[in-house]
Parts: structure tokens; C-alpha cells; sequence
């Protein structure tokens, strides 16, 4: 057997140790792995592929490769706090725009003498009210008393008798002025004492006719004026025609017992006299005047409707309706300037002996002295003679004095 033939022999069993170490490190790798927390070893994975993302789109390696426990806290990071001073900013599109604040205007208060305008009648009455109120509400000598009732009016005396309602209200509230609108509801049969008139017959209008007459001289006769204010045009046609009929039997009632008609038919209807929904309000903008009904009235249409009373209204009450009114007291009093003791500040002068200019006499007691001359006004109103001009103005007509003939020969 050749001598090299045991040298392979030789190495194995020299590498058979060597073998066994390896395999009873890798034993215990294996037992030590076993019992490490498992915790600390996900903990330790994702570190290591972190790292691993890192450095593939990084291309650099980490200089610590020891694993850090994964029980030590991490230091957090600070966020950055605004200063209190400096403001947020805004975005425009999304935030709500500002408003400026609304400033109330004061209440004025009325005055105890305030003259009170007492308004009667149905539901347009009540909407007169509303717009008579706010067209005083800076007058403090006026109060505007609505007792309108919605329902009511001069035909269905069984619901609501204003005639038997009105003298109370009169006695109660002592009005200034007594406003009427009504009408609105009498478009129906009418209950007498001896029949059932129907709407629009010659009976009919005759009974309203009286009823409206008895009901306006409860309160002429009182010596209170009067201002009974007229329909306005509806939607209806058929109800446009009935007001226009009872409006001019309103007029001529009224007129008739000194009171007054106030005609708004105007302004309800365009320039061809038919029923409009918007129109101009006080202020000249177009604005809905009346409601989807087409009978009632906006707060815009009544503000509009109480414009046609507040003229003759103010014209009544004279200047107790001024917005300017105040109460006059010693609190109030412009400041006359004047002394405390005036005695001390006056001298009596005497007619008889003024010992202004050292005369006793007053001006006027002597005849004006004598002139000697003539004056210009005298010579030319008596003789027509005028004083001549001076010389070189431009009225000075006379012709340049000949020259001597000394005067041509020095020259």
C-alpha cells in the first residue's frame, strides 16, 4: 500500500472534532433561541428589515449593527408650539364670512301726553297696525293702538259688533285720531232684522250703506277725526270689482259726515290697474307686496299701506308726530347767558335827559340846520343841471382848450 495512501484517513479523523464542536455550538444557538423572549425577537426582525429597506434605497450601511433592546423608550419627538401671539390663518374659501356686529337702535320712549291713533277693522286693519306702528316708532308724542279683529266686519254683527265695540274702545283709549279699515269680510249674504239679503243686491248695498254711515258718526260725532282707508285690489278678479264698488260707497259715506277717505288703490296695482304681487315698497325698491293668497299682505306691503295713512295722519296731530318732540324742562334749557343779580347790571336811563351826547333833547326835536349852497342833487332835480366831470374821465365830453400862441411857439 503506497505511504500517501493514509493521509486522506489522516485529515478525516482529524476533521471529525471540529465536526462535533460545530454541531454543539449550533445546539445551543438553538436552545438560547428558544428560550429569548419572543418579543425580542420580532422586535430584532423588523429592525433588521428596516435596515435592510434603508440601505437597498440608501446604499449605505449602519454603523451600529448591535440590536437595542426593545424595553428602552425611544425619545419622543417635540412638536413645535405657535407662539399665542401669532394667529391662525384662514382660509378664505371654506371659513364663514365675517358680519359686523348689529348695533341696536335705541327705543324711543313715548311721551305721557303722547296722542294715541286708535286702528279698527279686520285683518287688514291688523296689518295697518303693524306698519303704523313701526312708521311712529320714532315719534314719542304718538302711540298707535291696533284692535283689529281678523274675522270680523259690518255684515256678521253676530260674530263681532263693532258698533257696540267701538264707543267703548273710544272711552277707554281717548283717541286723537280713529283709523278704519274694514270690508275685507263683507262679501256675504247679510242678516237684517226682517230678511237674509244676498250679496250685491240693491237691499244689500242699501243696509251696508246705512250700517257703514251709523258706524263712521260714532266717531265724527265725538269731534274725532276720521280716516277710513280703502280696499286694496286683489287677485280675484271678482273680488277687484267688488272693492272698487265699495270703495266708492266708502268715499261717499264718509266724505259725507267729514271724514276722510284714504285711497291705496295706487298703490297695489301696475299702471294698468290689475292686481301685482311685487312692487315699489317706501324706499323705491321692488319687493313683494303681497302673499301667495293674494289677499294678504307682506310686512313690506304693510309698511307700504300704513305710507298712505301716515301722510294725513301727520297733518292731524300736527307737531305732537314730529320724531324731534322732546320733553321740555329745566334739565333742557338752553343757557340764556343772563346774570345772577340783574339789578346790579342794569342803569336806568331817563327819556328826558339821555346824557348820551351831553343834549337834552332827543333826535328829531330841532329842524336840520339851513344849507347855503345848492347841493348836486338839488341842481339837477330843480335846474337839471349836472356837475361837470373831471377832467380825463370817460364822461368828460368837452372839447380840449385852444392852445395861445405862446403855447405853439415854445413848442
Amino acid at each position: 500500500m503506497p505511504a500517501d495512501a493514509e493521509l486522506p484517513m489522516t485529515k478525516r479523523t482529524d476533521r471529525t472534532p471540529i465536526r462535533w464542536l460545530v454541531l454543539a455550538l449550533a445546539a445551543a444557538s438553538l436552545c438560547l433561541g428558544a428560550l429569548a423572549p419572543v418579543h425580542m425577537a420580532q422586535a430584532q426582525e423588523q429592525r433588521y428589515q428596516r435596515r435592510s429597506i434603508l440601505d437597498f434605497f440608501l446604499g449605505r450601511r449602519y454603523l451600529d449593527d448591535s440590536p437595542q433592546a426593545p424595553d428602552v423608550p425611544q425619545p419622543k419627538r417635540q412638536q413645535r408650539k405657535r407662539p399665542p401671539s401669532q394667529k391662525a390663518i384662514v382660509n378664505t374659501r371654506t371659513a364663514p364670512p365675517l358680519r359686523a356686529p348689529v348695533q341696536e337702535e335705541p327705543v324711543v320712549q313715548k311721551l305721557g301726553g303722547a296722542k294715541k291713533i286708535l286702528i279698527v277693522g279686520d285683518f287688514l286693519a291688523s296689518g295697518l297696525g303693524d306698519g303704523l306702528t313701526a312708521a311712529f316708532e320714532t315719534s314719542p308724542g304718538v302711540v298707535v293702538e291696533a284692535r283689529g279683529n281678523v274675522s270680523s266686519g259690518l255684515v256678521r254683527d253676530d260674530y263681532y259688533n263693532w258698533p257696540e265695540q267701538l264707543p267703548k274702545m273710544i272711552d277707554e283709549l281717548k283717541p286723537a285720531m280713529v283709523v278704519v279699515m274694514i270690508g275685507a269680510n263683507d262679501r256675504q249674504q247679510m242678516m237684517t232684522d226682517t230678511a237674509k239679503e244676498k250679496f250685491r243686491t240693491d237691499s244689500w248695498f242699501t243696509e251696508y250703506r246705512r250700517r257703514v254711515l251709523s258706524f263712521g258718526k260714532e266717531v265724527t260725532d265725538r269731534k274725532i277725526p276720521l280716516l277710513w282707508v280703502g280696499l286694496p285690489a286683489f287677485e280675484s278678479d271678482q273680488m277687484t270689482a267688488d272693492a272698487v264698488q265699495m270703495n266708492q260707497l266708502y268715499r261717499n259715506q264718509v266724505e259725507g259726515i267729514g271724514g276722510e277717505f284714504v285711497d291705496i288703490w295706487d298703490g297695489f296695482v301696475d299702471e294698468n290697474s290689475n292686481f301685482i304681487v311685487t312692487g315699489s315698497d317706501v324706499n323705491g325698491q321692488q319687493v313683494r307686496l303681497r302673499t301667495a293668497d293674494g289677499i294678504n299682505l307682506t310686512q313690506a306691503g304693510r309698511r307700504k299701506l300704513a305710507f298712505y295713512v301716515e301722510k294725513p295722519a301727520r297733518r292731524l296731530l300736527g307737531t305732537q308726530a314730529s320724531p324731534d318732540l322732546v320733553r321740555l324742562d329745566s334739565s333742557n334749557l338752553p343757557g340764556l347767558g343772563l346774570p345772577a343779580n340783574p339789578v346790579e347790571h342794569t342803569v336806568p336811563i331817563s327819556l328826558s335827559d339821555p346824557n348820551l351826547d351831553g343834549g337834552a333833547e332827543l333826535l328829531g326835536a330841532r329842524p336840520p340846520p339851513m344849507a347855503l349852497t345848492r347841493s348836486p342833487r338839488d341842481l339837477l332835480v330843480e335846474q337839471g343841471e349836472m356837475t361837470p366831470a373831471p377832467p380825463g374821465r370817460v364822461d368828460d365830453y368837452r372839447l380840449p382848450a385852444a392852445k395861445t400862441p405862446a403855447e405853439v411857439s415854445v413848442k
